[in-house]
């Protein structure tokens, strides 16, 4: 495979008629997705040597994961466990060790982290790395990433697939048609006749609903999207949409790899099942989900001004509600209230649909250290109950000081996370 060997950095040139500066595409493909393959179900099987080469799934109720050769029967996440097990009889089902995966993905980030100082963190077992700046002191990007796989199968004993690109789209593409445990360089000169012929799922912004759009207007590929142009596809996915998927489908995606970003938003849900909940239980469950992210809020020194319930249906359906406060806090209580508000009013609905998940989002996210001070002008103080519960947690662990009415019912499962 050929690498050019040109200026890496995206150049910066003024634009015409404004002010801002327009990114030019870099010359030589030198982003690249790194993604860990099946990452829960392959820590299990590098943990435990009875589960090599056997299709594994990882969760009971749910499917968190499935190894390669339980999806070879279909199997995929977040399939009903039920259903998993009919497809693939012979799958070994374990539960999920969240620490353990929390280690190994400390373990991969320190070998990004030590190829190159650009590492964009998009979840615990992906991310983007940026090694334009290196080919002097290690090479071509095609080399950096051969060392890079090869680091991580030797050090933390995970697969992992690397995408190298001009841009963050063509890399993450690239890595999904590596999958598994492979490589895939697309050279600058051979973009478009890699992405094309790709189904139009493979764009960003393509879900369900875009893509059934898509195919009634007989557009199944990403070439056949770019050959409508921008104009055509405006009269029947909207300006935005068009822009935004035509942009993509003709390579275009001036956007760096970024360190150090923060979240705009931070959630958490719990699956409920399809049976029937009493409205106390669907309120605890709303409690705990509360505590948990209220604790992350101050864990990371951050302060939110909306609290948004999230709710699928047993029809599947999904519906939110949202409340903004007014001043950003990290209160658990004052949060909880907010949520407890938005679940009375939805509460009717619920009674009449059924609830099979509910989940907690707290968004417009602020620094804690930039609010606005009311008087006395005093910052947080460490000796309020939400920092003692913080402290007890932290050195004993979640589970340590629960609400009352989650006894029994326990808080769910905490899905190991990027710092926020």
């Amino acid at each position: 495979m050929f690498v050019s060997d040109v200026r890496a950095s995206p150049a910066v040139a003024p634009s015409r008629g404004r002010g801002r500066p327009r990114i030019e595409a870099r010359a030589e493909a030198s982003i690249l997705h790194a993604d860990l393959d099946s990452f829960y179900a392959s820590v299990e099987q590098r943990d435990d040597p009875r589960l090599r080469g056997r299709p594994v799934i990882v969760g009971g109720g749910v499917v968190l994961a499935a190894s390669y050769e339980a999806k070879a029967f279909g199997v995929r996440t977040p399939m009903n466990g039920a259903r998993a097990r009919r497809l693939c009889p012979d799958a070994i089902v374990v539960p999920p060790r969240m620490s353990a995966y929390s280690e190994a993905s400390k373990a991969v980030f320190e070998v990004f982290r030590d190829t190159t100082p650009i590492v964009e963190g998009i979840s615990i077992d992906e991310a983007f790395l940026d090694v334009g700046g290196l080919r002097r002191i290690a090479g071509p990007p095609l080399d950096i990433a051969q060392r890079l796989r090869a680091r991580v199968r030797d050090e933390v004993g995970l697969p992992i697939s690397v995408g190298i690109a001009r841009t963050k789209f063509l890399a993450k593409v690239a890595s999904a048609v590596a999958k598994p445990d492979g490589l895939r360089l697309v050279p600058p000169t051979a973009e478009l006749d890699f992405l094309h012929p790709l189904p139009v799922e493979r764009l960003w912004g393509v879900g369900e609903v875009t893509a059934r759009t898509l195919h009634e207007h007989g557009v199944t590929r990403i070439g056949q999207l770019a050959d409508l142009g921008e104009g055509a596809l405006r009269g029947f996915l909207g300006p935005a949409a068009a822009r935004h998927l035509f942009a993509l489908s003709m390579a275009r995606d001036p956007r760096r790899v970024e360190t150090g970003r923060r979240r705009r938003s931070i959630g958490a849900q719990r699956a409920l099942g399809r049976r029937s909940r009493p409205a106390d239980e669907i309120e605890a469950y709303l409690h705990g989900l509360t505590d948990r992210l209220g604790r992350r809020l101050r864990t990371a020194d951050r302060v939110c001004r909306t609290v948004v319930l999230r709710m699928r249906f047993d029809d599947f359906s999904r519906a939110t509600r949202s409340r903004t406060l007014a001043e950003a806090t990290d209160h658990t209580d004052t949060l909880l209230l907010a949520a407890r508000l938005l679940l009375a009013e939805a509460m009717p609905m619920i009674q009449e649909r059924g609830l099979t998940l509910i989940g907690l989002a707290l968004t417009n996210l602020d620094d804690a250290d930039a609010v606005q001070l009311t008087l006395p002008l005093e910052p947080r103080a460490d000796n309020t109950l939400d920092a003692t519960l913080d402290d007890l947690r932290r050195r004993f662990g979640s589970a340590a000081v629960t609400r009352a009415a989650l006894i029994n019912r326990g808080e769910g499962l905490s899905v190991p996370l990027l710092p926020d």
